[in-house]
């Protein structure tokens, strides 16, 4: 295990880095003569976020697990502020941090080889002990050096953290330790063993989990992904080409939101094989399908052992989009907050 601290790389200055690097700028945003939300902090994004969702008061009580968007903050980091106010952290001793691999095909899982991830607020310990007890397990692999400093689904998640524990801890002493985990394609049955890994951890309430994902990627040329619903109808969908008319029925942005929707209705079925057929059926481009998917079938084993399968279910709780698409050379990508109360 490297004792290098991975790097913050994808911090910088405002409007070229995909978040702040100033850490004052970072939590309080730019000077209040800049009076674009985008470019605010963490703190002013967590402000707009109501002081109580579905009837709790945030934190809510138990929801160890989120669901968050990892883009720039200027696009994603007012809808993650959602799944962050929500967060339960008091108990936390560890979390995993789960994300999709951008940068390499990536079979299985891999693991950090860092002993800690820089945020511009101060570095986030790895729990090396637990990971190394995981990898172990699943039989998994090590992230390459190179890849990990440039994947962005684990480094996005970080400053956020690192500010909720600012706000829950009396002492970055008391921080809880991390465990990055890139989880690659597989198969479901492959991601129901990895599910089995996670159950232990799912049932400790020392223990959190962040799932880090967007949703729908529309754009025929920037994503090779461009469906239109002309009924609304998920069993009715035709490709549209950036070289297309716009179409005459309903805007592209409308399908996209149907297209998200029963991705989303999916997950909270809270059945793991429901969301892998839906994306099998829509072919919706969520980059975090297989993290998503070994966290659901982790809570649906957690809720067959505590015999109750209305539990340990996601909640969705803030949608948003980075535009809404009306032309066919278009583009958007879709995010989504959601928990689960374990």
């Amino acid at each position: 295990m490297s004792s290098n601290v991975r790097p913050a790389a994808k911090a910088g200055p405002p409007r070229r880095g995909w978040y702040m690097q100033d850490p004052v700028q970072l939590v309080k945003g730019r000077d209040s003569k800049w009076e674009d939300e985008k470019l605010g902090g963490l703190d002013q994004f967590l402000s707009k976020v109501p002081t109580s969702i579905n009837g709790s008061s945030l934190p809510i009580p138990g929801a160890r697990i989120i669901i968050s968007p990892h883009a720039g903050y200027e696009y994603s980091g007012p809808c993650a502020a959602w799944a962050y106010s929500c967060l339960d952290l008091t108990k936390a001793k560890r979390v995993f941090v789960l994300g999709p691999s951008h940068r390499y095909f990536l079979r299985g899982c891999a693991v950090s080889t860092f002993s800690a991830y820089a945020t511009p607020l101060g570095n986030l310990a790895v729990d090396t002990e637990t990971l190394q007890k995981v990898k172990a397990a699943g039989d998994m692999a090590d992230i390459p050096t190179r890849y990990e400093k440039d994947e962005h689904s684990l480094e996005m998640q970080m400053p956020y953290l690192y500010r909720m524990c600012q706000k829950t801890f009396s002492s970055p002493q008391e921080y809880p330790q991390i465990i990055p985990i890139l989880v690659g394609d597989h198969t479901l049955e492959e991601g129901q063993e990895i599910g089995k890994i996670l159950l232990p951890y799912v049932q400790d309430p020392e223990t959190s989990f962040i799932i880090s994902s967007d949703f729908c990627h529309w754009g025929d040329e920037n994503f090779d992904y461009s469906p239109y619903l002309p009924t609304g109808d998920i069993n009715n969908i035709v490709r549209i080409r950036s070289t297309d008319e716009t179409p005459d029925g309903p805007p592209i942005h409308e399908s996209i939101r149907i297209l998200d929707e029963a991705s989303m209705d999916a997950i909270k079925t809270g059945s793991h094989k429901a969301f892998v057929d839906n994306l099998k059926k829509t072919k919706n481009t969520v980059c975090g399908r297989y993290p998503i998917g070994v966290a659901m079938a982790a809570l649906e084993l957690y809720a067959k052992e505590i015999n109750d399968n209305t539990k340990a279910r996601f909640n969705m709780i803030r949608y948003e989009r980075s535009s809404e698409v009306e032309e066919p050379d278009d583009f958007s990508v879709s995010y989504v907050s959601a928990y689960a109360v374990l």
